[in-house]
Parts: structure tokens; sequence; C-alpha cells
């Protein structure tokens, strides 16, 4: 039987299937940066607050000085932020903030309402700054939608890295932001998650494989959802298809999968879990289950801006001088 369900390109954002809502994939070849930790480099030609056209190889996004999203609310689901090079400034309504990339992920909860700015800057003078970075929103369920906001850090040194080898020596390296493989287990995700639940299976993997590499999935339950998101290298070929890089593979997870990959190093995102089967109503920053819930999380919002905002600007960043390090809401913070 066949793993391979429906084989699609990928868009700007990547479409999901629950229990997740998509994924938005950035990478930039940033400029050197300047005093200000933005771009050492004209921001003539751009859709200032607006700039996502790939223009000289970086975009602002809604930046004006520094690259990035500057403060916005968030109700009812997840983000899981994978920094795989670059860096990323968190500060937000509950006065938390951070510094983290370079492999770190940072898993929110935004439950009953929050506001974050994430910005990216550019701390390198000296040198270009390369940048890459997916945000993965996951879905909470109806009994979750409204738990306090929550956020924590998997630092690149504690998060799982298997390395695996085929029969002909190339070589397969796994980061396991969650789930779980072989007798690996990555680290706990938020406490309110459904990822929280191991009956519910959810993996998120980074898969990095050698030219000509041959790696065969795990199966996992009859009922998981499971996509491959082929994000980088040349081809790979499996079950007779070949398949160019920049293509979602949808599978059926309880089938095992062997893919080979072509003669580039290739790069993928797994992710995986158990749907929710819940009513997922949408309304930019804010999912629910009625709309109802949205009028009352726009109305909220409105009111109270989540706590308000707390930071000097709504682009905030931090100097120039802090290393990668995490402000908790207690006033705790962790240097790393």
């Amino acid at each position: 039987m066949s793993a391979i369900i429906k084989i699609k390109p990928l868009g700007f954002t990547w479409e999901t299937s629950d229990p997740f809502l998509f994924c938005a994939y950035h990478e930039d070849q940033y400029p050197k940066g300047n005093p200000d930790l933005g771009p050492a480099a004209s921001l003539e030609g751009r859709n200032i607050g607006q700039d996502f056209t790939l223009k000289d190889g970086w975009r602002m996004y809604h930046g004006t000085k520094v690259p990035g999203f500057p403060a916005h609310p968030h109700r009812g689901f997840e983000t899981v932020t994978v920094v795989q090079k670059g860096l990323v400034d968190h500060s937000d309504s509950l006065g938390a903030a951070g510094r983290f990339g370079n492999g770190d992920v940072q898993w929110m909860t935004a439950g009953k309402g929050v506001q974050h700015s994430e910005m990216f800057p550019l701390l390198n003078a000296e040198k270009e700054n390369p940048f890459l970075l997916f945000q993965i929103w996951l879905n909470l369920p109806r009994d979750k939608k409204m738990v306090p906001p929550h956020f924590k850090m998997l630092w690149a040194e504690e998060i799982p890295k298997i390395t695996l080898t085929d029969k002909d020596n190339n070589t397969i390296e796994i980061i396991l932001i969650a789930g779980k493989l072989n007798n690996q287990i990555a680290a706990d995700p938020a406490p309110d998650s459904w990822a929280a639940n191991p009956d519910n299976e959810v993996a998120i993997w980074t898969i990095k494989m050698t030219p000509n590499a041959i790696y065969t999935f795990p199966k996992a339950s009859e009922g998981i959802n499971r996509s491959l998101y082929f994000f980088k290298g040349n081809e790979i070929t499996s079950e007779g298809y070949t398949i160019p890089v920049n293509h979602e593979i949808v599978l059926a997870a309880n089938q095992e999968f062997e893919i080979k990959n072509g003669d580039t190093e290739a790069h993928m995102l797994m992710l995986q879990g158990r749907p929710i089967n819940e009513t997922v109503i949408k309304h930019g920053p804010f999912v629910m289950n009625s709309q109802i819930e949205i009028r009352e999380a726009i109305q909220e919002y409105q009111q109270t801006e989540f706590g308000g905002w707390p930071w000097p600007s709504h682009d905030h960043v931090h100097d120039k001088s802090k290393g990668r390090f995490a402000l908790y809401p207690d006033g705790k913070e962790i240097k790393r």
C-alpha cells in the first residue's frame, strides 16, 4: 500500500493538516548590520511596513528599521518558532522577553491572549547575517483555548539530535523538536499544548540528508496526519515518484515511507499529529471555535490590549551586547 497520499507545491505559507494551522517559512540573506541592528543597506524601493517581496535576497516584513514583526496579538493557539540561522528578539505583553536563534526553538501558548513582537536583529556588522526560520501554528482544543499564556525555550543544546547512517554510510540527521524516535524523546512542550499528551503523537522534526542517503520513516498510528515538507535540495525519489524541491508530501502515517535523496544535500520538515477534529474559525491572529468567540476576542483586545505593551516601542530590540537569553514573566532570567 502506498504511503503517499498527495504531492503538492509549497506556497509562501505552507498548508498544514489538523492539529496544525499553517507554517510560515522565512529565509533571508540579510546584509551587514548597522548600529541600530537593521540592514546596512538602502531601504529605497521597499514597501516599508509591508515588505514581503524578496529584493536583493531579503525582506523587512512589517519592520521599518529592523526586519521582523512588531507587536501583534494572538489568541487560541500556539506558535512554535524554529530558528535554524540568525536571531530573534522576543518581547511580549506579559513582560517576558528573549533573544534566541541558531538552533533554538521558542514554544509559546497564546491561550486567552497575548501580544508579542518578533524582531530579527542583525548583530553582525562585519559580515552578512543569514536567516532561516519556521513558525508553526499549532491549534489548541476548545478546553485549552483560554488557558493563561505561556512561553518556554527549547535551547539548541537541549534538543535531541539523532545521526543515522544508511547501508552505504550516507548520513541522515534528525532534530527532534517534538515527538520521539528510537530511544530519544524531545524536550517537553508547553504544558497546555496538544503535543503534551503523547497519545496525540505530535512530532516536529527537521531532517537533513547527505547526497544519495536513504531513510525509512517509522509508522505512526492510524488516523494520524503526517506531512513532509521538502524545502531545500534538488530532488528525492519515493514509490516511483521523483519529487522536486519545494513540495509537500502528504502521507499515510501508518505506512512506512522510504525516501532516497538525490545528488544534493536535502532539508525537510516533518509535521505529524492526531487531529483535534473541532471547528476552526480563524480571523487574522485569533483562532477559535465560533464566530461569536472571534468577536469576543476582537472586542477584548480592543478594550485591554491583552495586558498592554510594557516596552519602549512596538518593534523593540534588545541591547546589542546581550547574548541568547530568556526573561520570564516572574522575573527569572536564563542566559545561554
